[in-house]
């Protein structure tokens, strides 16, 4: 349940699948050590490590050959729901990434925010309503008129929504009472986090190697350039530091001391650097900056000093993010995309701050593995995404 592994009606097939498949590497390694403690033979780890591969690999094939034609049969059962879009002035792209899930919705149709009675007519005639960018009066008007006639209803929070979420009921009075404390993360749990971030850090870096020299090897031998790549990035209280990656583009691709956004089909993106960002191995040198405490496994992704600058002049909120160390991964990197609006990624990060537990981590950490492959986490900027970052910096330079 805590991988996902059963939202069959949610996520996408691949993401069913991977956490299926995570599920079952996660079942079979426990039962490598609970069989080792049932014998008390330790000494045959390597032999029932091989023996639980073999299984995994055949509970693998088996699950996939079973989950694929059943998921098929579940969306004939439960076909897509036909939705209505009420927008405002400034509607967001929210539309699209509906669209981009025929298996789950479908709309039907869209229409402007009107009078109340006419749209109470309207949404009768369909499954659910989806308010997209609608003024705050406006759309607690509507959430008010789909309880009242059970309507299925999607929006999108507001920062304020996020952070009311983690409040604590009080029953004090005769009158309903929320109380957001706003004591930040106890020092304990910090503590528990940052030793949690040194095992795992060391741990990784020695098992994986390996794969770290021959990547260095083949970035050296590519161009005969240096192997790694340093960028100031911001993280806790706005504390900055150089943050450590595989180099995966050429050698002075922002040679004219401005951020170049990396945009789809880049050729600044070496062919070493086409593979292992894709994989993502160009940040797990970062484990080194982890080690070093200037980063966590996981918490908001360290941001560029320029970008942060560019958010916080758009968004005063965004410093939010700044109230945990910056992360390996984090909430925005496994449900969002790498070119995700400054907006949304500071929403999904509040939702880490304001919920945050260890067990969140462990979660976010499983996540992480199954997006690993997944072509749309890694998409790079829309040229008028970039456009867009040019014409801040040359207004921040100009004053």
């Amino acid at each position: 349940r805590g991988l996902k592994a059963f939202k069959i009606g949610v996520n996408r097939i691949s993401n069913v699948l991977a956490s299926q498949v995570l599920t079952l590497l996660t079942v079979n390694c426990i039962e490598i050590f609970v069989s080792m403690a049932i014998t008390g033979e330790f000494r045959f780890f390597w032999k029932l490590s091989a023996m639980f591969l073999i299984v995994f690999c055949v509970q693998s094939v088996v699950i996939c050959s079973l989950v694929i034609p059943m998921i098929g049969r579940y969306r004939k059962l439960f076909p897509p729901l036909k939705l209505i879009e009420i927008y405002g002035e400034k509607a967001e792209n929210l539309l699209y990434k509906f669209i981009d899930r025929p298996d789950k919705y479908i709309i039907a149709k869209s229409i402007t925010f009107s009078d109340i009675a006419s749209i109470a007519e309207e949404i009768d005639n369909f499954d659910a309503v989806l308010i997209n960018d609608l003024p705050a009066n406006q759309k607690n008007r509507i959430l008010k008129l789909c309880f009242e006639k059970d309507k299925r209803v999607y929006f999108t929070p507001k920062l304020s929504d996020i952070l009311v979420k983690g409040a604590e009921e009080l029953n004090l009075f005769d009158t309903p009472l929320y109380l957001r404390r706003n004591n930040g993360i106890p020092i304990w749990k910090l503590a528990v986090k940052r030793f949690f971030d040194i095992v795992l850090s060391v741990f990784t870096l020695v098992v994986l190697s390996p794969v770290l020299l021959i990547v260095a090897l083949a970035i050296k031998h590519e161009d005969g350039g240096p192997v790694f790549y340093k960028q100031e990035r911001c993280t806790i209280g706005g504390k900055k530091f150089m943050i450590l990656k595989f180099r995966s583009m050429i050698v002075d691709a922002e040679k004219d001391g401005r951020p170049h956004p990396v945009t789809e089909d880049d050729d600044r993106i070496t062919k070493v650097g086409k593979v292992i960002r894709a994989c993502r191995i160009d940040e797990l040198p970062q484990l080194i900056n982890i080690l070093k405490g200037d980063m966590s496994i996981v918490g908001p992704r360290p941001e560029r000093v320029e970008h942060v600058e560019r958010y916080k002049a758009m968004i005063p909120e965004f410093a939010f993010r700044e109230k945990m160390k910056g992360g390996l991964t984090g909430y925005a990197q496994v449900y969002g995309k790498y070119n995700t609006t400054a907006l949304d990624k500071l929403k999904l990060d509040l939702m880490y701050i304001t919920n945050y537990s260890l067990l969140l981590d462990v979660q976010i950490i499983f996540e992480t593995v199954k997006i690993l492959f997944q072509k749309e986490s890694t998409e790079g900027f829309s040229e008028a995404q970039e456009m867009d970052i040019h014409d801040f910096n040359a207004e921040h330079d100009d004053h």
